[in-house]
């Protein structure tokens, strides 16, 4: 049986990496996921860094109304309650969150290979929003030497049963592009990650509601 302390890193790892990376479509999703979509995901015209040799791209149908799923992403301070690897976050700025929100959010990061164990401190601004239907953000993560940017891209469209849920991220900088193969595998599994804790909070959320299987906004 793996050391509790192991998994509990290997998780934060799992769920830290997706704000920072992206993948071609090297890792293989989990049952019950959708097929990966083919097409770019953008917001307002703006998708993830072209240039970037780490990308990932996924997306999952969540039974859920758009509202319930919408608050439950760009309610940022509450992500430790749905999300177990984030450790601290707060908002830089205030009010609804919009275009040039920030916010800054830490999380462990176990030692690999090639880099020591540490804790990442990751600072993710919003470039793009629209209501209820995508959200585009950039940012730096940082810590025991490490530098990773990162552009990750959500996109929520209502359909029959719930909403479809589509992410892409890409990252770059020195360590991520020395080994494209492990940081494409980890950020695969990361959003992957996000995805499951998204849909699971979210259809929770709407079954105690009383309204599962639903699109409603």
């Amino acid at each position: 049986m793996p050391d509790i302390h192991t998994t509990r890193a290997r998780t934060a790892t799992l769920l830290a990496v997706p704000l920072l990376l992206a993948a071609s479509g090297t890792v293989a999703a989990p049952a019950g996921a959708a097929t990966r979509p083919t097409g770019a995901v953008t917001c307002q015209g703006a998708g993830v860094d072209p240039g970037a040799a780490v990308r990932y791209r996924s997306e999952r149908v969540i039974h859920a109304p758009l509202s319930t799923i919408w608050k439950l992403q760009t309610d940022v301070e509450r992500y430790p309650s749905w999300q177990a690897g984030i450790e601290t976050i707060e908002r830089l700025d205030h009010g609804p969150f919009a275009a040039g929100s920030a916010f800054r959010w830490t999380t462990r990061a176990p030692a690999t290979p090639t880099t020591p164990a540490t804790t990442l401190t990751i600072t993710s601004t919003v470039q793009q929003l629209k209501r209820h239907s995508c959200i585009r953000w950039t940012g730096p993560a940082t810590g025991g030497g490490l530098l990773i940017n990162g552009t990750h891209v959500w996109d929520f469209t209502a359909v029959k049963g719930g909403v479809r849920v589509r992410t892409e991220e890409t990252h770059t900088g020195p360590q991520v592009d020395a080994d494209v193969p492990a940081a494409t595998k980890i950020l695969g599994e990361g959003l992957e990650a996000w995805l499951s804790a998204l849909k699971s909070t979210a259809d929770a959320r709407s079954a105690r509601a009383g309204h599962p299987g639903t699109s409603r906004v």
